[in-house]
């Protein structure tokens, strides 16, 4: 019929490739199948994202959501071509948070918003984000590809995500058991992470300092390579320690750095006394400082500084603590303790 046709030509003439929207789903549907867990039943390409979630031995479940982007470290990936880790952060910036409640994440779903839709491209962010749901160990179940011309540049997109999970009501960790004399322990990051980029953009954005180019201080990879390694995702370490051992709070280090977040996970009246020659600061901070003129408090307020996450446990339980992130993969180490105070965060 004419009036089904005339449609499509219509869309496609505003510059809406309907086509190309249904090539991308066709190619990504092999990344979103390698996340499924138990509980994923619902089909790709649905109106809506199925799971079952199961509440064996569960008394009091809990459902726990975090939602998040990438911000504008998604122009570093325009700027360097490269599309297939940018969703890694994704997945991270969201369960990061939610495990900071000692929630298991079961599932995400994720929002592209381009400029054109350009199949291989979409293909390259969602295989990302399919790497992320793995290492989180939840199912990517749905998602939106929104072709936005005129709104975004062709070459342009946005990346936004969305997660869900469950912990047992008796098991939420909640910071109202943070004592005196708690240790700080922190889980080394993967470099910048997904926070602070228009700082970072400002700094680098000049003819003189060469992205592409190897250097000794970031073991031989570029500044380009080093800022878009893909935040690390804490979900399976974390869960196994909490499993083992009586984790008191967790702070996930993102934008606002130690000073705005470490607070969110300590109850009032008490601060965390952190040794700043304790923490392994990776080398791409000390290149942001000094081409940014940027003071050493504003680093610390800005940046995780190599802390992706602090676990705040009890003194007794601390070795143990270290020994099971160890073996989990993580560089876990001590930096501070929990003292009384009204500051909430000191670095001395």
């Amino acid at each position: 019929m004419p009036y089904e046709n005339s449609g499509p030509k219509s869309y496609n003439e505003s510059g809406v490739d309907i086509t190309a929207g249904y090539k991308s789903v066709e190619l990504i549907k092999k990344h979103i199948l390698k996340t499924c867990q138990k509980g994923a039943i619902s089909e790709i390409g649905g109106f809506g994202g199925m799971f079952e979630p199961d509440l064996t031995n569960m008394e009091k479940p809990v459902l726990v959501s975090g939602t998040d982007g990438v911000g504008t470290k998604l122009k570093l990936a325009f700027l360097m071509d490269k599309h297939d880790t940018i969703g890694i952060d994704c997945v991270a910036m969201c369960v990061n948070d939610i495990i900071c409640c000692g929630a298991k994440p079961m599932f995400f779903l994720d929002y592209i918003a381009c400029g054109k839709n350009i199949p291989e491209k979409i293909e390259k962010i969602v295989s990302g984000i399919a790497k992320g749901c793995v290492q989180a160990g939840c199912s990517l179940i749905g998602g939106e590809t929104a072709e936005m011309p005129g709104f975004y540049s062709e070459n342009e997109y946005d990346l936004a995500g969305f997660s869900v999970g469950i912990v047992e009501k008796e098991k939420i960790i909640k910071k109202e058991d943070v004592k005196e004399g708690d240790i700080i322990i922190a889980l080394a990051s993967s470099g910048v992470h997904s926070n602070g980029f228009s700082l970072v953009r400002k700094i680098f954005n000049t003819p003189n300092i060469d992205l592409k180019s190897p250097r000794k201080e970031l073991n031989n990879k570029s500044i380009g390579e080093t800022l878009l390694m893909p935040t690390k995702i804490y979900a399976n370490s974390v869960l196994r320690l909490i499993k083992h051992i009586n984790v008191k709070s967790i702070s996930h280090i993102t934008g606002g750095g130690f000073y705005e977040n470490i607070p969110r996970a300590i109850p009032s009246g008490l601060c965390a006394n952190i040794k700043k020659s304790d923490i392994k600061v990776p080398g791409i901070f000390n290149i942001i400082k000094e081409k940014g003129a940027i003071p050493e408090k504003d680093m610390f307020g800005i940046f995780n500084m190599g802390v992706g996450m602090c676990i705040i446990v009890s003194e007794s339980g601390a070795n143990k603590s270290l020994d099971i992130l160890r073996s989990s993969g993580e560089d876990a180490y001590i930096i501070g303790e929990i003292i009384k105070s009204n500051e909430k965060v000191v670095i001395y």
